[in-house]
């Protein structure tokens, strides 16, 4: 308990300090993981709609897929990331590996299967025919995919909380294709890392607690925008 409070200290010492390099660490790793959720978002649901409401064959196969990928470890993804991008690797070339962009890139994959996953399993539960009494109505296209999305938006919202909450605290996928560079790639988790090994138990242990704090500072605002589409 004594170390919780130090660290509790140690993370209001360090806010009121305006040490410039930890708002940077603070700022990169909400952009980067807001940045990862919203790719995911933008393929992942008109992904999760299609496998709700299409009839192919290998829809099972691809469903099972998204639900395996949803548990996938991130230092998994980190590997295969860096082995894609690694100047001897298949993209090399484009020079992407220990940058935030290739960072944004691991967040993503490892988010999208949680954004499919729950955009599916939502859809799933709409009236099948929801869609063609909308058509019938003289709906349009897009005006069909915007009503269906205010139906589901309770879930909708469901699935960028567990892509958010899965990207912005992992650490295997960050340290790997990032490289926890200094200035750089550094987030808050490689940061709780570096700080651990180095022994600094009570800066490690603030730097998790404002990780926490800003986890939950951006679930609540969804979850207000949740809770508010119930009434």
């Amino acid at each position: 308990m004594d170390d919780l409070w130090h660290g509790v200290a140690e993370a209001v010492h360090l806010l009121l300090a305006g040490d410039p390099e930890l708002y940077e660490i603070i700022a990169r790793t909400l952009g980067i993981s807001l940045a990862a959720t919203g790719l995911a978002m933008l393929l992942g649901v008109p992904l999760g709609y299609a496998l709700a409401r299409g009839r192919f064959r290998g829809r099972t196969m691809l469903l099972s897929m998204v639900n395996t990928g949803m548990g996938m470890p991130p230092v998994v993804v980190g590997l295969l990331v860096w082995l894609l991008l690694t100047r001897s690797g298949p993209f090399g070339s484009l020079n992407l590996i220990y940058t935030k962009r290739a960072m944004v890139l691991a967040q993503f994959i490892i988010a999208t299967p949680l954004v499919v996953g729950f955009t599916a399993a939502t859809i799933q539960f709409l009236p099948n025919g929801l869609s063609d009494l909308l058509h019938s109505l003289g709906a349009k296209r897009f005006q069909r995919l915007w009503i269906i999305a205010g139906e589901a938006r309770l879930g909708l919202l469901a699935a960028i909380m567990a892509g958010f909450g899965a990207i912005i605290s992992e650490v295997g996928a960050s340290m790997t294709v990032g490289g926890n560079l200094r200035g750089s790639t550094r987030v808050l988790t490689t940061a709780i890392v570096t700080e651990t090994g180095r022994g600094n138990l009570p800066v490690a242990l603030a730097l998790g607690l404002l990780l926490l704090a800003l986890a939950f500072s951006v679930n609540l605002l969804l979850t207000i925008a949740q809770q508010r589409q119930r009434t």
